[in-house]
């Protein structure tokens, strides 16, 4: 067993259930797991190894709640800046659909080598299209090797164009081969243990992508064999319209009709959700995954956060897709969150401790996970590590805590997952990521271009 002793923290933010913010902090950490929490002076002296992070702030690491992490390939396509979800899926359907297993893997690298070094340390991926010889496989791979905390989120489309759906046939897959994968996948990859690295979802794509059969198909598999689910919903008009008409019912509605409410269930985007559905999500623990920057992105509107959090409902930060939102900055998509909320006349729509709250109990929460999300007794050494000394934040260490959601977005100086040290001095340490900048330029060139 390996010991670390983190000290002189300058401000530790523990997120326990006092909120504690402890001035020259540490933590004394026994292999993966934080053993101690508190003053320097009232930690262990000694340890296998010790880290000082005087001048810094320390966090606990960041959850990323929805992404799709091969949309790093196909980011600022000229075609696609302009359009709106309908639109813009249907422009870049055609291209994902030259993806291939390395495809997969190497934007997987790039997607989490950003979240990474701009704090996360758990994500969540919806990967739904599997053309040509992708499989889930290939991004679990590369989590495993960069280190990251990883929710693979089993991503489906069933329902093409031809049976009145949104995607090409050609992209598209067969329900009893989604089937048959999921079971495969679970059976594979997920761990219900305490402090796992990986655990699967079922996440069929959307309302408008799979029919009603897979949906509830899905349901079952989930409670057999105990795993969470995920699908996008309520993300824009376009789409609540497509509901009214297939359905008879709103997507939310809808949702409830399938049995996709509950606190194994979480959404992404719910943008567009009446006053009864937002005191539904509250009162069953259906949780919420909130992507501000791509619903500014493709002009979906503005989530109602500040009354899901007041109706209890889990509430989380996604940064989706990288080819709707252009980036993979989680400490950004926590600024954008706080910000949106403001924007309807409440200067304190969110306040800087609530962000951060949402972007690492929240989305611990809508993972179901309890050993993640604070730093206290008991809980996984996932934490990130700030310089405070720093352009961005000059003039704001009155209040450090605020100065990380206030100011502008930065990456982190440190970082540890699961008690392993992912990032040291700004540069991660389970990879080389240049070779791997240039091999995805690469394929994203042939895919976009067709070169």
């Amino acid at each position: 067993m390996s010991t670390t002793l983190i000290r002189h923290v300058h401000t530790l933010v523990t997120m326990d259930a006092e909120r504690r913010e402890i001035p020259d902090g540490g933590l004394f950490i026994r292999d993966n797991v934080i053993e101690q929490v508190g003053p320097t002076g009232q930690l262990p002296a000694i340890a296998d190894r010790v880290v000082d992070l005087s001048d810094h702030i320390v966090l606990p690491g960041l959850v990323n709640t929805h992404h799709h992490f091969y949309q790093t390939l196909t980011r600022a396509v000229p075609a696609a800046q302009d359009a709106n979800l309908f639109n813009w899926l249907k422009t870049l359907y055609p291209v994902w659909a030259n993806l291939n297993g390395e495809a997969i893997y190497v934007s997987a690298l790039v997607a989490i080598a950003e979240m990474m070094l701009t704090g996360c340390t758990t994500s969540s991926d919806h990967l739904y299209i599997y053309p040509n010889d992708a499989l889930i496989d290939d991004e679990i791979r590369a989590a495993q090797e960069i280190g990251l905390r990883f929710h693979a989120a089993r991503g489906s489309m069933s329902l093409g164009e031809s049976k009145g759906g949104l995607p090409p046939d050609r992209v598209v897959e067969d329900e009893e081969d989604i089937l048959e994968d999921c079971r495969r996948v679970i059976e594979q990859y997920h761990d219900p243990d305490p402090y796992a690295m990986l655990r699967v979802v079922l996440a069929p794509c959307s309302p408008f992508s799979v029919t009603s059969d897979l949906m509830r198909e899905s349901v079952k598999l989930a409670e057999e064999y105990d795993v969470c689910l995920h699908t996008h919903l309520a993300e824009t008009l376009d789409e609540e319209q497509f509901c009214i008409e297939l359905f008879g019912k709103r997507p939310v509605e809808y949702m409830e009709e399938l049995g996709w409410i509950g606190d194994r269930v979480w959404h992404a985007h719910c943008v567009h959700m009446s006053e009864r559905e937002i005191e539904l999500f509250g009162r069953t623990g259906t949780g919420v995954a909130h992507c501000p920057g791509s619903n500014m992105r493709l002009a979906s509107g503005i989530a109602p956060i500040k009354q899901l959090l007041a109706q209890g409902a889990p509430v989380g930060l996604g940064v989706d897709g990288s080819a709707s939102n252009d980036g993979n900055h989680l400490i950004g998509e926590a600024r954008l969150a706080m910000l949106l909320q403001r924007v309807q006349g409440d200067p304190a729509g969110l306040t800087a401790r609530q962000t951060l709250e949402v972007v690492t109990l929240g989305g611990a929460s809508v993972l179901r996970r309890d050993d993640i999300g604070s730093l206290e007794p008991g809980k996984a050494a996932d934490l990130i590590a700030i310089n405070l000394n720093r352009l961005e934040y000059a003039g704001a260490l009155h209040d450090p805590v605020a100065a990380v959601m206030f100011c502008a977005p930065v990456r982190v100086d440190w970082s540890m997952i699961n008690g392993r040290v992912v990032v040291e001095e700004g540069q991660l340490t389970t990879i080389d990521i240049g070779p791997i900048i240039e091999r995805h330029n690469e394929i994203a060139h042939t895919m976009v271009d067709g070169e």
